[in-house]
């Protein structure tokens, strides 16, 4: 009973004391002036310092005069997502803006624990609430929350020096492999600065396709997946020659050869976002370099079909100043030429006629485009990839395709027997049958896009199986064979008669002029005949 009693006077007492101790603060709150509490306070601190052997560094989720979002916070939040979630005992949940999916973040207010190199180290979540209530349009930014990392002292150098960057860099990787890629377009610059405008609108990126299902040979594919590979893992390697952290790549070929979907296997492949370029919407050099500063990294940089964006290449120019000294030479051949526009369809006449006037608005210059390709402006960012697609390589201009613009030259060439088995696995989940043999002998006759091919092998209806989609190709195939054939046969009769008329029409000359000079000598002689009478 004693000792009971002891207990609770010393609980007495206790509790007597902390009421003081709170009476005392709240005077010194009250009345003291705010220099000497400042004073009291810094004191204080550097007391509890000396005895406290532990450092704490704070990470704020807003930082500098805009109050933006600041990246550390941002990278340190995917990383605590990402490691601490299975030892946290309080969670949030939220759909963040530009993931894939639900994101699981510790619970303000909650510290977890975590060892490096044997360290110590622990991870609190804190917000800082506003005692006076205060109206604004934007009320969360009221609530500022900040991490708190907190370890012994003795670490310092090990923490600031190897640990914080390595939670900087892992949380960075950690928003790029957790992101939703996006597909952007250029703006018209006319729109640029209106309210809430950007110079890229995006839509999600969800492509499927991949390099498994790319139909091209294999070994052609593994180069490529390599070339890309080593390139997205080149950083250090790019510094230390000196070259921007860019590569460029030009894919050529008829259409219908799979250059779209290149590109989206290579996004696929590196988990990049692409920015489709539309030059015809650019008004000049400056307007396409805002643009590439807009870009991000981890990015591919595209312009399809770029032998018919704008008027760039050398060829364009010589077939433009061969076009205006032969509209000057005659008025034969400007009447001809209104002809020819009046028996164009309209649909086409209108198409070039639009073309023309995009053309026209564009003032971007083939010199422009090279240093957006590979100028200073190129060195902008980094990881980034430019891809120029033609179905015409002969037409571009040779210093837009060469080496150190576009580093790698890629033919996307007509469907191969290898790329046909992998479109039969990929379409029908077919292995073999009895007429790849033919198929692969038709191939090796005709040329045929693996779009074509793919479309035969495509089942359309319930009923269509394996057998009808391949003997459509078969089909399909040995008509272009034939066609092939009639038309080389065409052209060899035309070869032939042509022989044939040219001599028909040499002796035909020959018995002309004798039948003209018979006939003259025999007015002649009529003529001398008349001549002796008279």
């Amino acid at each position: 009973m004693a000792t009971g009693g002891g207990d609770q006077t010393w609980w007495a007492s206790l509790g007597s004391a902390l009421a003081g101790l709170m009476f005392i603060y709240a005077m010194f709150q009250q009345y003291f002036p705010y220099e000497l509490r400042g004073h009291a306070h810094k004191y204080t601190q550097k007391l509890v310092t000396y005895f406290y052997p532990y450092i704490q560094i704070t990470f704020h989720e807003l930082t500098g005069e805009k109050l933006k979002r600041s990246d550390a916070y941002f990278a340190i939040q995917n990383y605590l997502a990402d490691h601490t979630t299975a030892t946290a005992k309080r969670l949030k949940a939220d759909v963040v803006k530009g993931s894939k999916s639900l994101v699981l973040t510790m619970d303000d207010h909650e510290q977890v624990m975590e060892e490096f190199q044997g360290i110590k180290i622990w991870w609190s979540s804190n917000k800082n609430t506003p005692k006076r209530p205060s109206f604004s349009f934007y009320p969360k930014t009221e609530e500022r929350r900040y991490y708190t990392l907190t370890f012994h002292k003795r670490y310092r150098d090990v923490i600031t020096k190897s640990y914080i960057d390595k939670v900087l860099k892992e949380g960075k990787a950690i928003a790029v492999r957790n992101r939703e890629r996006k597909l952007y377009t250029n703006n018209p610059s006319d729109s640029w600065y209106e309210y809430q405008s950007t110079k890229w609108s995006h839509v999600q990126f969800e492509h499927p396709a991949n390099f498994e299902t790319l139909a091209m040979a294999e070994n052609e594919k593994e180069a490529i997946k390599n070339d890309l590979i080593k390139f997205s893992k080149g950083k250090e390697y790019y510094t230390k020659i000196g070259k921007p952290w860019k590569r460029g790549y030009l894919l050529y070929g008829p259409p219908g050869t799979g250059k779209s979907t290149m590109i989206a296997a290579m996004a696929n492949l590196l988990d990049y976002d692409i920015y489709d370029l539309e030059l015809t919407t650019v008004k000049d050099n400056s307007e396409l370099r805002k643009l590439l500063i807009e870009t991000t990294s981890k990015s591919i940089i595209i312009i399809e079909d770029i032998d018919c964006s704008i008027d760039l290449t050398g060829q364009r120019r010589k077939e433009k100043k061969k076009y205006e000294s032969s509209s000057s030479s005659s008025d034969e051949e400007s009447s001809s030429s209104e002809e020819d526009d009046k028996k164009k369809d309209p649909v086409e006449k209108k198409k070039d006629e639009e073309e023309k006037k995009s053309k026209k608005g564009s003032k971007v210059t083939l010199s422009g485009l090279l240093n957006f390709i590979d100028g200073i402006w190129s060195a902008c960012g980094g990881e980034r990839i430019i891809v120029f697609t033609t179905n015409f390589v002969d037409k571009l201009d040779p210093a837009l395709i060469r080496r150190g613009r576009m580093d790698r030259h890629i033919e996307m060439s007509y469907c191969c027997f290898e790329a046909f088995k992998l479109l039969a696995r990929n379409y029908l989940d077919l292995e073999g049958h009895e007429l790849f043999d033919r198929i692969e002998v038709l191939l090796g006759e005709k040329e045929i896009t693996p779009a074509d091919v793919a479309e035969c092998l495509m089942p359309k209806s319930e009923r269509e199986g394996v057998e009808s989609c391949l003997r459509e190709l078969v089909k399909v195939l040995e008509k272009l064979k034939k066609k092939k054939q009639g038309k080389k046969k065409a052209e060899e009769e035309d070869e032939v008669n042509g022989e044939e008329n040219g001599d028909g029409a040499s002796g035909e000359s020959s018995s002309e002029s004798g039948e003209s000079s018979s006939e003259d000598d025999e007015v002649a002689g009529k003529g001398r005949k008349r001549n002796g009478k008279r």
